[in-house]
């Protein structure tokens, strides 16, 4: 138990930059495993100007919730954008393209705010912009597990390439 730390000042997380292309740059701290939470997750994330932190996607088996704490932006949330500024809350319930969601920094300040979820143990997420998916479970020791990525480019039958089903 002595890994765990149940109080977290934002001010003194150590957090990680990230950074891809043009619109993606973002400094997190994953809170939830350093407080000990394993069916929680809590991310502290800082997003400069004009940038995201991720790209637009809707979670199958996961609730998000982002608590807004400091900047403005814009929420694109399935086929709408709402503006928001901080002390607001943002919802991603679970389901299908209609809960896509992105946080995007319209301000001129940095973005900072909590992303918490419900960290299910088996989860598919699309990402309807790039046509791609993700499906991931969780190990049996609640880390490592299964993990890909791929391109939705049509579907297949049950039985395609299973040997001696020709």
């Amino acid at each position: 138990m002595s890994d765990i730390n149940p109080v977290v000042r934002l001010a003194e997380a150590r957090t990680e930059p990230f950074a891809k292309g043009e619109l993606y740059r973002s400094r997190d701290a994953r809170l939830g495993a350093l407080m000990g939470l394993t069916s929680l997750g809590c991310c502290y994330s800082e997003v400069p100007a004009g940038k995201s932190g991720c790209p637009f996607h809707n979670h199958h088996a996961e609730d998000e919730m982002f608590v807004i704490l400091e900047g403005e932006g814009v929420y694109r949330f399935g086929e709408q954008r709402y503006p928001f500024r901080a002390g607001d809350v943002l919802a991603a319930p679970a389901g299908g393209l209609e809960t896509a969601h992105q946080i995007i920094n319209t301000g001129e300040t940095p973005l900072r705010y909590l992303a918490i979820s419900s960290m299910a143990d088996l989860e598919i997420c699309e990402y309807p912009d790039s046509g791609k998916f993700l499906a991931r479970a969780k190990g049996a020791d609640g880390k490592a597990g299964f993990r890909r990525i791929r391109v939705s480019d049509g579907d297949i039958d049950y039985w395609d390439g299973e040997p001696g089903a020709e």
